[in-house]
């Protein structure tokens, strides 16, 4: 019980990028406009989707969720890793460290699932049209969200609870810059058997369903867009889908590097660095760059701001 107890007030040490002291400025500094960069992007696109009626469908409600995701996954990571540059301790509770880990995985989890139904979203657009607004109803859309999130809840949660039943003594410290599952198995004292196993119960199924479901939906885009006799229909096709394309890509290409058996190595930090902080920040870019209706609307909404901003200035001078 007393080892129990002591377990419970354990702070960790997060070692990541301690071995260059002399950029941690400039470190600062890259970090730290990133992070401002992917918090402006994904939320200025979150109240995009919201306060344009003409984006109210469900492939716009998938991007607003996922760059929702998105910034809670930045927020969960980077504030405490900026404080880390300068802090003599660079200490983090327990409890902060399954809440910087509860709020990864469930941004990470209801990625996936989001990243899957937009790839579905896409395949009944392009593969079955005339079906679109039958199949992919707003309603379907909301429970699939909601579906979404409340499996990367449940996902987190059951991993937090677990990790909670382990004891930490020797080490407390962390070789990364954030709290991350794997670092935390390597610093038990107890045995993480029974941890290990339900990441290939949950986790792996997880990663098993979305990709497969990302894969047999631009399978079957792909042998549609082939078989389309326009090249204008075939040029649109590829393009409404080409940044999602790419945007999956990249997110499970890092994933699944991150999370290979469990095994030891300095790999992990670059790998965790540009899941958990450079796809963030691409996302919205990608999406919002190479999408001609959300361009018109920033345009609008310019337009717009700019005759308002006229007006005010006008109206002063009179």
């Amino acid at each position: 019980m007393a080892k129990d107890n002591e377990s419970l007030t354990t702070d960790f040490i997060l070692t990541g990028f301690m071995g260059h002291p002399e950029l941690k400025t400039l470190m600062f500094v890259v970090f730290f406009i990133i992070y401002l960069i992917t918090m402006v992007g994904n939320l200025g696109l979150v109240a995009l989707i919201v306060m344009e009626r003409r984006l109210h469908t469900p492939m716009y409600i998938f991007l607003g969720n996922l760059a929702l995701m998105d910034s809670c996954c930045s927020s969960a990571i980077t504030p405490k890793m900026l404080e880390n540059f300068f802090s003599e301790d660079r200490l983090i509770s327990l409890y902060e460290c399954m809440a910087q880990f509860y709020f990864l995985c469930l941004a990470e989890t209801t990625d996936c699932f989001l990243l899957a139904a937009m790839a579905y979203d896409r395949y009944v657009a392009i593969c079955r049209p005339l079906q679109y607004h039958t199949t992919m109803s707003k309603k379907l859309c909301i429970q699939m969200t909601i579906a979404a999130c409340i499996a990367g809840s449940l996902h987190s949660m059951i991993h937090v609870f677990l990790l909670l039943r382990l004891t930490f003594c020797g080490s407390h410290q962390i070789d990364h810059f954030f709290c991350d599952i794997l670092p935390l198995y390597r610093l038990s004292c107890a045995d993480p058997f029974l941890n290990e196993l339900m990441i290939y119960i949950f986790s792996m199924p997880i990663q098993i369903f979305t990709i497969a479901t990302v894969l047999i939906s631009y399978l079957c885009i792909l042998f549609t867009i082939a078989r389309m006799k326009s090249r204008e229909g075939r040029g649109k096709a590829f393009s409404t889908c080409a940044s999602h394309f790419f945007s999956v890509s990249i997110f499970y290409i890092c994933l699944l590097m991150y999370i290979r058996p469990f095994e030891e190595g300095d790999k992990d930090i670059p790998v965790a660095i540009f899941y958990t902080i450079i796809i963030p920040l691409l996302n919205p870019f990608i999406y919002s760059l190479r999408n001609k209706e959300v361009i018109n609307v920033l345009k609008k909404i310019t337009k717009n701001s700019g005759k308002h901003t006229k007006g005010m200035i006008t109206g002063h001078v009179v």
